[in-house]
């Protein structure tokens, strides 16, 4: 089996065990308190607290996953064999169903039986003050024939939660050798056992245990990256000589170095699925990433005079390969590549000044962490592009002092717009908006009209069944979640997008009224039915005629634009599931 065999084999031998199969959730995960999606338990957490029910849901206690995954820690160390910045976890999940019995019983037959993989050795967690010794996890490996059981400690075998806290507990994990004879970890299973509440850094130490209380219901999280899977069961050397990379590898000339062509490779694959789920380039959160990547990537093409068709080449094949499993690719084919071709275009007019001067900088012998942020401010070039390029001129420096100076420059920068502003800072967080600065603040103004453009919209195409579960807005995109029960096909998608950028177009009055609550909620005013209201509401309206019609109604209590015309012209980037009977729709605006 390639690569993309062994993503549909796992998937299938779970749903052979009663499990349900569920679409990978987005890059952009629903959790405020981590920028990525890091794992495939992230979309699960609110089933092993309680707070979701997967009958409902999912119509099994059971789920299997390939998630979509990304980490930023790694990006220095692309081009090695192991590390990626966006990765596949395939995960075997159960919430109250089967525990440590089942769970080791799916993983020792599947690696052994299915793929035929001997295992070389397992661990186990050795206990701690607050925690005991897996010992029945010992013996459920030792029945299975497995002789070789290593005892590990908090820091290895104790899995900590994402983001904000949540479930955890000890672990068990897998061993295989690679080609080279190295033992490398394959399988990672938790036994979900405990809610922690405390600190990353107490989580690996004895510490933990005061915050650390018993789960209402146990559960099990797994987790096996594709790409090491695949690597283990081709007997490559490395992830990039794998069926799922070696081909986007061999699209850049072989006089490239080995490294730079892994980057390419692994850069392009991770910015396609980023925008695939729309993130779009920006100086913060996501896009920030996604524009790093692809000016990591332009850097180097430069460097190598790579053309620009051959980094075309690989967007294409991600497209297409990944694309049969991951829809959303080939549905979003066009704007990943009209994404990284606009990247590409405005980077690579100051990119060769910028190198010009990092070269020039570089002759004095030492590049400090001033002459970086400088060029890193002035021309856009990335901390480790001037780490890579700089060469024996950029040994001191550091990635943490680079950090410490751009936050010096963010505090100087709010420092200056407070002044500007008469002390009043413009930093907006409302649950539902985020902006930081006084530009932001203005496109999530015109992000959050658009939403109630979007939902009448949707509400005169699909019908009144259209309500409104949620929104999340920020200077990127709008979020909005809807009651419906079924994917919205693309036809519907291209009515309601023509039928927002009309109404924006004919730039409509935007009105408030404060109402008594009794008479907002008979004006036609569209409002959360569970929600708690004061005696007076805000209520805005779009597009009010002279016979009393509308087009948009609702309460609301965020800022609103004056007329729809200087909203710009909304773009439709993703539908998908949000959860049982809840769509989500992705957007953003165009000047």
């Amino acid at each position: 089996m390639n690569g993309h065999e062994l993503r549909s084999a796992f998937l299938q031998y779970f749903k052979d065990r009663g499990h349900a199969v569920v679409p990978s959730s987005s890059l952009l995960p629903d959790d405020p308190s981590v920028l990525l999606t890091t794992a495939g338990m992230q979309q699960f957490k609110p089933y092993y607290t309680g707070d979701a029910n997967p009958n409902k849901d999912f119509g099994a206690h059971s789920t299997a996953t390939a998630q979509k995954c990304f980490r930023t820690n790694d990006i220095e160390n692309i081009g090695d064999d192991t590390h990626h910045t966006f990765f596949e976890m395939l995960g075997n999940f159960s919430f109250g169903g089967y525990f440590k019995e089942e769970a080791i019983s799916f993983a020792f037959e599947f690696i052994t039986i299915v793929l035929k993989l001997p295992i070389s050795y397992v661990t186990i967690f050795e206990g701690s003050d607050a925690v005991p010794k897996d010992t029945e996890s010992r013996d459920i490996w030792l029945r299975l024939g497995v002789r070789d059981v290593r005892e590990e400690g908090m820091a290895d075998v104790f899995w900590g939660p994402t983001g904000s806290g949540g479930p955890c507990g000890p672990t068990t994990e897998i061993y295989c050798k690679n080609a080279k004879g190295e033992d490398v970890e394959v399988w990672n299973i938790v036994f979900n056992e405990y809610i922690y509440n405390g600190s990353r850094e107490e989580l690996n130490t004895n510490a933990a245990g005061k915050s650390l209380s018993p789960i209402a219901t146990k559960g099990i999280d797994t987790g096996m990256g594709l790409e090491r899977l695949t690597m283990i069961a081709e007997g490559t050397q490395s992830t990039f000589e794998t069926s799922l990379l070696s081909p986007l590898v061999a699209l850049t000339p072989s006089e490239v170095p080995e490294r730079v062509r892994r980057i390419f490779a692994d850069h392009l694959r991770a910015s396609a699925f980023l925008i695939a789920d729309g993130v779009r380039t920006s100086n913060k959160g996501a896009g920030y990433i996604l524009r790093r990547l692809l000016r990591r990537v332009e850097s180097y093409a430069s460097l190598h005079k790579v053309a620009p068709h051959i980094l075309d080449a690989i967007i294409h094949e991600v497209v297409h390969e990944y694309g049969e499993h991951y829809a959303e690719l080939k549905a979003h084919g066009d704007d990943i590549r009209t994404v990284v071709q606009d990247e590409r275009t405005k980077f690579s007019q100051t990119l060769a000044r910028g190198l010009k001067e990092l070269e020039r900088r570089s002759h004095t012998g030492v590049l400090s962490t001033e002459d970086a942020f400088t060029l890193y401010e002035t021309f856009g070039i990335p901390y480790d592009i001037i780490k890579d390029f700089g060469g024996d001129a950029a040994k001191s420096l550091t990635e943490d002092a680079f950090n410490k100076a751009f936050e010096r420059h963010q505090e100087k920068s709010r420092a200056g717009l407070e002044k500007k502003f008469g002390g009043h800072g413009l930093m907006l967080d409302t649950g539902e908006m985020k902006a930081g600065t006084a530009e932001e603040l203005q496109i999530v103004t015109r992000l959050h009209t658009a939403t109630h453009l979007l939902q009448a919209a949707l509400r005169k195409v699909l019908g009144p069944e259209v309500e409104q579960r949620g929104s999340d807005i920020t200077p990127e995109r709008t979020r909005f979640d809807f009651s419906f029960g079924r994917k919205v096909t693309p036809d519907e998608l291209v009515q309601v997008e023509r039928i927002v950028n009309d109404i924006i177009a004919k730039d409509y009055a935007v009105t408030k009224q404060e109402l008594p609550i009794e008479q907002a909620k008979h004006s036609g005013a569209l409002y959360f039915f569970k929600a708690k209201y004061p005696e007076v509401v805000s209520v805005y309206t779009i597009g009010e005629q002279a016979d009393g019609t509308f087009y948009s109604r609702e309460f609301c209590g965020g800022p609103h634009v004056k007329h729809t015309g200087t909203i710009g012209k909304i773009k439709i980037l993703k539908e998908e599931a949000s959860s049982a009977g809840v769509r989500r729709i992705r957007a953003t605006i165009e000047s």
